[in-house]
């Protein structure tokens, strides 16, 4: 179906490479949400909407403007209060955000998690600088409005629009540095279990995340306890699987009442608890871990520091990311 004509978009902008300039310190945001849309110029808007026929009302929404990598939990949290606040106005067609690329897939996600409003909520961005001769930014920005503004877009849950490509926000990741088509997806069809309710205001939780490999050092994981992490996830090897030692921290952290949830630093396939010779994802279950089969280490980052945030205790952890298998696992 095509895009309603005169569909009202809330466009919130928050940074990142399509709102960047380049001078002598490297790319940095400095465009507006009026800069943006002046920036789409018509040709490259009527090649990707239909022949100039849809003519949005844009609601601009300058909310921060910040490399994504440098987006703290409190601000991603921030961006989703704003996505509420775009669609209790009952006017409102759809919601467009403009978001770097390096987090998209975390924010995206967590916005997902409370996406119960059936209205398209949509990310999007760039790769290249917006004064990069050849820019991708007006393109999406176009695309992404398009999207929000089709009927047919409405009770998907977020996705992301970039590069001629649509993907579901929840197991989406950051496929490539430099190319256009920039995200791909663990799974084209996870379930999305929804949390109870909006995500409170304030700090969240911290949890912290960290990459397993030979020799890593047990250590981190004590660290983060005596912190106070109120969680930790682990990206392993393999199916899940790391050192005897880790295990064993692991342990300790769950008697300390620290949720620690265990997922693989490989892209592509289901985490399956196989292994044992006490490092293995066997021994890590028993040892208190929870194992997010699909969720890759980011997204189970924040869902997890979501959860923990909204109360939420480590049995209903465990019940989220069981709901998160797709049925045809």
């Amino acid at each position: 179906m095509a895009p309603t004509p005169h569909a009202r978009i809330a466009l919130i902008t928050t940074g990142g490479t399509v709102a960047a300039r380049t001078g002598t310190d490297g790319a940095v945001p400095v465009l507006s949400a009026d800069d943006l849309l002046a920036t789409a110029d018509e040709s490259a808007a009527h090649g990707v909407l239909i022949e100039g026929t849809f003519e949005p009302q844009i609601v601009p929404v300058d909310l921060m403007s910040v490399d994504s990598s440098a987006m703290t939990p409190t601000e991603q949290f921030r961006v989703v209060a704003a996505i509420a606040d775009a669609l209790a106005d009952p006017d409102i067609d759809g919601v467009v955000v403009t978001h770097g690329t390096d987090t998209m897939e975390e924010t995206a996600f967590l916005a997902d998690l409370v996406a119960a409003d059936p209205r398209p909520v949509v990310f999007t961005g760039a790769q290249r600088p917006a004064d990069d001769p050849h820019a991708d930014g007006p393109a999406n920005i176009a695309s992404a409005l398009a999207h929000a503004a089709d009927p047919d877009s409405r009770s998907l849950g977020v996705q992301i629009v970039l590069g001629g490509r649509i993907t579901a926000a929840r197991g989406a990741f950051k496929a490539s540095t430099v190319d256009l088509d920039v995200f791909d997806s663990v799974h084209d069809s996870l379930p999305r279990p929804l949390l109870t309710g909006p995500l409170p205001g304030g700090r969240p939780v911290r949890v912290d995340a960290y990459t397993l490999y030979p020799g890593v050092s047990p250590g981190l994981i004590a660290a983060s306890v005596s912190q106070n992490a109120a969680g930790i996830v682990l990206a392993g090897t393999g199916s899940g699987n790391t050192h005897p030692d880790i295990t064993a921290e692991v342990s300790l952290a769950r008697q300390r009442g620290v949720v620690v949830v265990v997922t693989t630093r490989v892209p592509y396939g289901p985490v399956v608890a196989t292994y044992g010779g006490g490092g293995g994802a066997v021994d890590l279950e028993r040892a208190g871990a929870i194992v997010s089969r699909w969720l890759r280490a980011p997204q189970a980052r924040v869902a997890l520091q979501a959860l923990l945030t909204t109360g939420c205790d480590a049995d209903e952890v465990a019940d989220f990311f069981s709901a998160s298998e797709p049925r045809d696992d």
